[in-house]
């Protein structure tokens, strides 16, 4: 392992996460501060012992597998692809709700009767030789591929895959797929079976290092907490609306009859000081899901709410979170 005395987080330099990353560590209050575009690192004002620094995806995974980088944000497809066998990458959250894709086996549109993993075993036959599948993901593709007893061979590339069968280097290939425009584009067309991994963007870290140095450890901690808190809120919103009534547990039990006034407990209600010093104004505060919004504002109008005020949710803090457990089960 490579010895390094501050913490590490490695973030994408290039391609289709690198700004969704900085996008979503913002949006988590945990921005990037690089003082210079062109320095490949940076620190996070909420995470002062934490430096960031930036290479590519795959290189990520690489880095945190043998201990140079004790973080890392990429996708799971790299992860799967490139994190070995020997444990010591360690999946802290799989699932950061951005950079979505999948990893698929396209065909040419001109191989018309070939859409199912059954077909390209026909396919091969008809040829009489293995199929030739070109793909930056050969243990993935290779692993699936072989389950389904199709004859193959892999060609590792770099690069455009896109143009391997229009070429004529490859018959088929296995390649990320977002909105299958690329695919459209020159004329191919994924499987119907044939997706290999559902890949989205991943938080990891290395075992060893959080096994060893209390510092990692309680890094982890601060960035689990703060992504479950973030991605628990990100389809909330907080209202708070005043209302009359006699006391706060009538107007919680007038809320508790319509169906998205319960808030994530309960409605915290408090007496609200007016200048006529009539004691009967409440103001009530629910977080609500931000598709409920519409029917949340009617419900209270409904039961006698008034200036209703909507704002954003940038954090719910809950119960320690059920990763940060998972965490400490898998190092222990």
């Amino acid at each position: 392992m490579n010895r390094h005395t501050d913490v590490r987080l490695s973030l994408p330099s290039k391609g289709r996460l690198a700004q969704a990353t900085l996008d979503f560590l913002a949006a988590c209050d945990l921005e990037i501060e690089k003082p210079n575009p062109r320095q490949y690192a940076a620190r996070i004002s909420a995470l002062p012992g934490l430096t960031v620094l930036f290479q590519r995806p795959g290189d990520i995974v690489v880095s945190v597998r043998d201990g140079s980088v004790d973080f890392g944000i990429t996708g799971m497809d790299v992860v799967a692809e490139r994190q070995g066998d020997n444990g010591a990458v360690l999946v802290l959250h799989d699932a950061l709700n951005f950079g979505h894709c999948r990893l698929a086996l396209a065909v040419p549109e001109a191989w018309e009767t070939v859409h199912t993993m059954t077909d390209l075993t026909t396919c091969a036959r008809s040829l009489g030789r293995p199929l030739r599948m070109a793909t930056k993901f050969p243990h993935l593709t290779g692993d699936f591929v072989a389950r389904h007893n199709v004859p193959f061979t892999l060609i590792h590339a770099e690069g455009t895959l896109e143009v391997a069968p229009a070429i004529g280097y490859a018959d088929l290939i296995a390649d990320l797929v977002s909105s299958g425009q690329t695919l459209r584009d020159n004329r191919l067309r994924p499987l119907d079976d044939g997706t290999i991994l559902h890949s989205q963007a991943a938080l990891i870290a290395n075992r060893a290092a959080l096994k060893t140095r209390s510092e990692v450890l309680a890094v982890a901690r601060q960035l689990i907490e703060y992504v479950e808190a973030h991605l628990r809120a990100i389809d909330h919103l907080a209202i708070v609306a005043n209302m009359r009534g006699v006391s706060p547990q009538a107007i919680a039990q007038q809320m508790f009859t319509q169906e998205t006034l319960s808030g994530l407990q309960g409605p915290t209600v408090s007496r609200v000081v007016v200048r006529d010093g009539n004691p009967n104004w409440y103001a009530v505060h629910i977080i609500v899901r931000r598709e409920q919004l519409f029917r949340a504002v009617t419900e209270l109008r409904a039961i006698g709410g008034s200036g209703v005020v909507v704002t954003p949710v940038t954090y719910i803090f809950e119960e320690e979170p059920a990763r940060y457990r998972a965490m400490m089960k898998a190092i222990q």
